[in-house]
């Protein structure tokens, strides 16, 4: 999905670039900067969403569906290279959800379909990846600790594991979605309250006529995927575009 302005679609995963995974012989010695600042997702203006996440993200964002597996993002920004949810400092915007996608960097599980087992990766982040005892005055925590993974290690690997069978259940619903025909390509034209227009383009929404005329039996289709939730929730959140023009109000001022 792209705005106005875009030349090149992304390519996922956002936010990383140079992924390594994580072992002792290169990690031994390194740690993880703790850090709030969310900077690295400044300049998305759509995010990956799963859709167990729907019902807490649908308050702040609209949701559509995106890309060759129809899979939800949230919209977070108009201009291309501008998250309206995070400020200079790298904060996100209170109340709103921060999405799973976001507080999974900078770890993510790497592998092929085939594989059994996927490995656990950290993108190659100097503000995160640090030497343990380099002394830059940031809190960090060891990666390993004497023979053992530390703390860090297991929640991330228990983080990105309950992520990833979050978009294997996502995905299986977005193709009883996709396949029931009830999704519509559609483009949307904002206006900003001095007047400027944007277009957003190449996403997909629920036709809800389409919705409304659906049979008994196909819709029951829907039911047995659990995919009800997920329509709903992404219909709700139409009512969103209001909050996303509520921030873009709130950089103008």
């Amino acid at each position: 999905m792209t705005g106005s302005k875009d030349k090149q679609a992304e390519k996922l995963p956002l936010f990383y670039k140079s992924p390594e995974a994580l072992n002792r012989e290169r990690h031994g010695g390194k740690g993880l900067a703790l850090s709030g600042d969310l900077g690295f997702a400044a300049n998305a203006i759509v995010i990956p969403l799963m859709a167990a996440e729907m019902p807490a993200a649908m308050r702040s964002y609209p949701i559509v569906f995106s890309g060759p597996d129809y899979m939800p993002m949230v919209i977070t920004g108009i201009r291309d290279g501008e998250n309206l949810f995070i400020n200079s400092e790298g904060k996100w915007a209170e109340p709103h959800y921060v999405p799973a996608y976001v507080r999974r960097y900078p770890f993510i599980l790497a592998g092929g379909e085939t594989d059994e087992r996927l490995t656990l990766c950290i993108e190659n982040d100097p503000a995160r990846l640090v030497d343990f005892d380099a002394g830059s005055g940031k809190e960090v925590k060891p990666f390993f600790e004497d023979s053992d993974q530390s703390e860090v290690i297991k929640s991330a690997l228990s983080f990105c594991e309950q992520y990833q069978g979050m978009f294997v259940k996502t995905r299986q619903i977005m193709k009883v979605i996709a396949d029931s025909g009830l999704l519509a390509e559609r483009t949307s034209k904002i206006t900003l309250g001095d007047g400027q227009n944007f277009n957003i383009t190449g996403f997909h929404l629920v036709d809800e006529a389409k919705l409304l005329a659906m049979s008994d039996e196909d819709f029951l289709k829907l039911r047995k995927a659990d995919a009800l939730a997920t329509v709903y929730c992404h219909l709700a959140s139409m009512n969103s575009w209001t909050s996303l023009l509520h921030q873009a109000s709130l950089r103008n001022t």
